[in-house]
C-alpha cells in the first residue's frame, strides 16, 4: 500500500546535485554507523555499560538499571554492536533503507537521552567538543530525519531493484 505522501520513483524530482548530495549524506552517515559497529565487532572486551553508567539527565536511572544487569547488558551489547553495524550496511547499500534510517534514529535518540548536553552536566567520558543541547547525535538524527523525507533509495539502491518504488 503506497503512502499518500510519500512520492514513487517516477515523482521524484531531485536536480542531479540534490540528488547526488542526498546520497552522499546517506552514504557518510552510512559509513559512521559501519565503521562505529565493526569497531565494536572487533573489540572482543568493548561494551556500553560504562557509557550507560555515565549516564544524566532524566533517563539516567534507566540507563544505569540497563547497565547493573547483565543480561539485559548481554542484550543492549548485542543490539549496539549489530545495529550499527547492519544499520551502516543497508544505508550505504540502500537495502531496506526506510527501517535503516527509523533503527538508527532510534540508537541515535538513545545515545541522545543518555547524555544530553544540557547546562550542569558533566560526563566521565570525554566529549568531542562543547555542547549546548545540540550534539553530533541530534545532529545526525535530524540528517537522518531528511534522508527520510527525502527517499534518495527509490532512486539509488538496492531497493530500487527489489521493490520497483
Amino acid at each position: 500500500m503506497k503512502n499518500s505522501n510519500s512520492p514513487s520513483a517516477s515523482h521524484l524530482h531531485y536536480s542531479n546535485y540534490q540528488l547526488t548530495m542526498l546520497v552522499i549524506l546517506r552514504l557518510t552517515i552510512g559509513w559512521h554507523f559501519l565503521y562505529e559497529g565493526l569497531s565494536k565487532v572487533f573489540n572482543p572486551d568493548w561494551s556500553a555499560a560504562g557509557y550507560l553508567m555515565d549516564s544524566k539527565g532524566i533517563f539516567a536511572e534507566i540507563f544505569y538499571s540497563m547497565a547493573t544487569n547483565p543480561t539485559i547488558m548481554d542484550i543492549v551489547n548485542f543490539l549496539n554492536i549489530w545495529g550499527l553495524t547492519v544499520i551502516g550496511l543497508f544505508l550505504i547499500l540502500g537495502f531496506l533503507t526506510r527501517y535503516a534510517i527509523i533503527g538508527g534514529m532510534i540508537l541515535l535518540a538513545f545515545y541522545y537521552l543518555s547524555h544530553p548536553p544540557f547546562i550542569g552536566l558533566n560526563y566521565a567520558i570525554p566529549s568531542e567538543g562543547n555542547y549546548l543541547i545540540v550534539n553530533k547525535n541530534l545532529i545526525e538524527l535530524l540528517s537522518m530525519w531528511v534522508l527520510l523525507l527525502f527517499p534518495t533509495w527509490k532512486r539509488i539502491g538496492i531497493d530500487r531493484l527489489l521493490f520497483h518504488a
